[in-house]
């Protein structure tokens, strides 16, 4: 992997606060703007897939929805309702 220049600028007293900030950890500030770019790139990666995941769950539930294979509401509440209801009994037993 080649490596390339990254220059911006910054204010001195933050330049200087994070220089030191970096030296108490053993670490250039170089090291750790590495480690921030790494760390941003992965999290921006990570996003854009759980973004594209959670798109691919909304079609396939608009696709079902629109083919017709829906719950009625009345089943999703009782559903719900008896779990609520086995969560209080185990509740109320473990007092």
């Amino acid at each position: 992997m080649s490596e390339t220049t990254f220059t911006f600028r910054v204010d001195e007293t933050l330049k200087n606060e994070f220089a030191a900030a970096a030296k108490a950890r053993d670490r250039t500030g170089a090291q750790l703007l590495r480690d921030f770019m790494r760390e941003f790139v992965q999290q921006q990666q990570e996003a854009a897939e759980h973004d594209a995941w959670f798109r691919r769950q909304v079609q396939a539930g608009l696709d079902s929805a629109n083919a017709g294979r829906l719950v009625p509401s009345a089943e999703v509440e009782a559903k719900f309702a008896a779990r609520r209801a086995a969560t209080r009994r185990r509740l109320e037993g473990s007092e």
